[in-house]
């Protein structure tokens, strides 16, 4: 296949001869670096049209030029067949165009409702019409399966429930193009199907989706059309009939799509993680991590496999010292109960958060200072009692030249980078001073093809030097070839064990959702909770 910008002559989905959303000639300069050159896009209305390509290519800044969040320097946007100028999000919107971010943009302190209305409240007279929202709201829910409630604070629901009501927010505005960047990252098989339905639904009516996925396979799936970006270009628009995703990542990457799997156990019989009767409790008292007994010996891998909200971002904080728990977390014979965080990390824990943004970085800092965070007691960080400035900064460079961290500088701001490339630079923060135990929740959510094989080869090479690692993840591709071990997790309980040789991500997604907790589906009874773990998926409310 030709890397030369190109287009395909043959068009899916729907024909109509005005495009919902056209690009010409959209280049956009940041100091030390082109984000976009000369790129061109055209998406036909009803249409999925998914846009693929490695960190930094500039597909963040393209849709921030389409929301309006930026302005580029050259080029032309139409909509709809007429020239546009957005100066604000808000003039996209005006236009039909509504974007559910990577990082969601919603108040944890009020409820889905208000998160939605908030600045669209809706008025009958001088009143605000709550009780119209609230039906617009499920409506739109029922309509297109998004099963939103209401109700809730957005601090209590899970991020696949976040994400959820981000997109019903869009609808709630009334666009006709979304623009949804990675919205399969947090989802299990079942549920990404669900959303891929609702995405019939929206096309069925007319409406255009702009799809940004690393998951190569569901691109494959879902799109219409694929625009391929490489290094802020345009390499080629394609259907996909014509590639596999084998070329699909040669086009971005110019290299193999990845696998996860590991060739060669290293598990030993030396613990290094004991978890006895770990209990996590809400504000209200009831369990969202409900005794909880595993162990993880040095070079292994457990994997924990659950759906978005099940108590696994939890657990990881308890055994991390960030939330209160109940029982006893054992680090090679060490009680960390009552332990603070900092003298966890020191004994040895590693975390990658789950949220990079709200848990892993200092967004207006550079990216030395990032490399500080959490380890700032340490060397190299520290000498003494005092910053070791060079020290930091020389590490620092290492981190970006051996997790391939594209910047311009190690003195940008980390909120300068993409998703991607900042969760490369916390994953080698964390893989940094030789931890004993990693707690890895999503080490490679957000990240292209290249880059996660890399985090991989990092991790393999890390479990081989004796690593012991508590693996939290999405990908059950991922989470099935990286893991020595499996445990489902279902409201807030470890419900299941899984042979990670002969389980299937469907499998895994049977067993997540309480339908294959009894082993039916390849997911073997845990033996913690063998009589109750499908009556918690039906009666437990925590």
């Amino acid at each position: 296949m030709s890397e030369h910008p190109e287009r395909s002559t043959t068009t899916a989905g729907p024909a109509t001869t005005v495009p919902a959303v056209e690009l010409n000639g959209i280049t956009k300069r940041f100091p030390g670096v082109v984000a976009n050159s000369d790129v061109t896009l055209k998406v036909a209305r009803g249409t999925v049209h998914a846009i693929v390509g490695e960190n930094g290519a500039g597909k963040s800044t393209l849709m921030k030029i389409l929301y309006g969040m930026q302005r580029p320097d050259e080029g032309t946007i139409e909509v709809d067949g007429a020239p546009v100028a957005f100066h604000t999000p808000a003039d996209a919107i005006k236009a039909g165009i509504g974007m559910v971010h990577q990082h969601f943009k919603l108040a944890d302190n009020l409820t889905v409702l208000e998160n939605v209305v908030l600045g669209s409240e809706p008025r009958r007279g001088w009143r605000l019409d709550i009780e119209g929202a609230r039906q617009k709201i499920v409506e739109i829910s029922d309509r297109y399966g998004l099963d939103v409630d209401p109700d809730p604070l957005v601090e209590d629901l899970g991020v696949g429930e976040r994400q959820r009501v981000e997109i019903l927010k869009v609808l709630y505005r009334g666009a006709r193009t979304l623009i949804l960047d990675e919205p399969t990252a947090v989802l299990v098989p079942q549920e990404v199907d669900e959303l891929f339905d609702a995405l019939q639904e929206l096309k069925a009516e007319g409406l255009t989706v702009i799809f940004i996925s690393h998951k190569l396979d569901e691109v494959l799936k879902v799109a219409d059309e694929i625009t391929v970006i490489r290094r802020g270009t345009t390499v080629r628009t394609v259907l996909p009939s014509e590639v596999t995703p084998r070329k699909l990542a040669e086009l971005m990457v110019g290299s193999e799509l990845p696998s996860p799997q590991t060739s060669e156990s290293t598990v030993t019989d030396r613990p290094v993680l004991e978890v006895k009767g770990l209990t996590v409790r809400d504000r209200e008292g009831r369990p969202v991590v409900d005794d909880v007994t595993l162990t993880i010996h040095a070079g292994e891998v457990l994997g924990i496999a659950g759906v978005e909200g099940n108590g696994q971002a939890e657990l990881v904080e308890a055994i991390m010292g960030i939330r209160p728990a109940e029982g006893s977390v054992v680090l090679e014979g060490r009680d960390l109960v009552g332990v603070p965080t900092r003298e966890r990390r020191t004994a040895g824990v590693a975390f990658i958060p789950e949220d990079r943004i709200r848990q892993g970085l200092l967004l207006e800092s550079p990216l030395w200072e990032n490399r500080m965070l959490g380890h700032q007691t340490s060397p190299p960080n520290a000498r003494g009692p005092l910053v070791n400035r060079r020290g930091a900064r020389a590490d620092t460079e290492r981190i970006v030249r051996d997790y391939d961290v594209r910047t311009p500088s190690i003195d940008v701001t980390a909120s300068a980078l993409s998703g991607g490339n900042q969760q490369k630079l916390i994953v080698g923060r964390e893989m940094s001073g030789s931890p004993r135990l990693l707690l890895a929740a999503h080490p490679t959510r957000g990240v292209d093809v290249g880059a996660q094989a890399a985090i991989w080869d990092h991790l393999r090479r890390a479990r081989a030097e004796g690593l012991a690692v508590l693996l939290i993840s999405a990908d059950l591709d991922e989470l099935i070839g990286l893991s020595d071990s499996l445990k489902v997790i279902l409201r807030g309980r470890l419900v299941a064990d899984a042979d990670p040789a002969t389980v299937t991500p469907e499998d895994l997604g049977s067993a997540m959702t309480g339908a294959g907790a009894t082993g039916a589906t390849g997911a073997k009874p845990g033996t913690a909770h063998d009589t109750d773990g499908a009556a918690a998926a039906e009666g437990s409310d925590a």
